[in-house]
Formats: structure tokens, C-alpha cells, sequence
């Protein structure tokens, strides 16, 4: 699974909030009134076409400007990571450990609802 950079972390937010296909300019719009200096068009078109080689978006090149939207959803995609991070470690047990020891009260209840299959 590919990990993002800032800036491919905030495009990706971008669309993933979106109901619908997005352009470059529609993500320059967001970004615009977000960031102290906003990325150019032409660096987004950059970002859009990384993420199309990582998987993570798909493009309609059939339309002007082309649109763009996420393969999967933001929570599949984290999901994927944490899976990810999962499998890499030599002990999965000390890594599940520490991540249950850093979950609040209302998410503990929740994984608990989860792994008895009623959520």
C-alpha cells in the first residue's frame, strides 16, 4: 500500500471528500483557502498522476479538464495501512498491545463490539 506525502495527503483528503469525480481545479479550490501557499495547477496535475501510478486514484481523460476519484475509501485505505503495519512487524501481539493501550475508552468499547461480530 503506498504511503503519501503532505501534500498527496491533502489532494486524497480532498477527493475522498468529494461526493463525486473531482478536477485539479476543483482540488486547487479547496487547497486555495487551506494552505498558506496553495499549490499550482500544474503541480496538482503532478500529484493527481502520482497517485494514479500508486493506485490510489483513477482518471476519466475522456472529459476536459480530466477528473480524478479515490479507488477505495478513506477508511479502506487506512485499514489497508494498518493491516500493513501489522504484517511487517516481528510481533504482532507487543504491536496490537500498544495500539489498544492508546485507544480511548469510547474506541475500546467499540473494538470490543466489533470483534464479537455485532458491529
Amino acid at each position: 500500500m503506498a504511503t503519501l506525502g503532505e501534500l498527496e495527503r491533502a489532494v486524497m483528503d480532498v477527493i475522498w471528500d468529494h461526493s463525486g469525480p473531482v478536477t485539479a481545479y476543483d482540488v486547487k479550490g479547496v487547497l486555495d483557502s487551506s494552505r498558506e501557499r496553495p499549490p499550482a495547477v500544474t503541480t496538482l496535475l503532478t500529484v493527481l498522476s502520482r497517485l494514479a501510478r500508486k493506485g490510489l486514484v483513477v482518471s476519466d481523460r475522456t472529459a476536459r479538464p480530466h477528473r480524478y476519484r479515490a479507488v477505495a475509501t478513506r477508511e479502506d485505505y487506512t485499514a489497508e495501512l494498518m493491516h500493513e503495519v501489522l504484517g511487517d512487524s516481528r510481533d504482532r501481539h507487543a504491536v496490537l498491545a500498544r495500539f489498544v493501550g492508546g485507544v480511548s475508552n469510547d474506541e475500546a468499547a467499540a473494538l470490543r463490539t466489533l470483534l464479537k461480530g455485532n458491529g
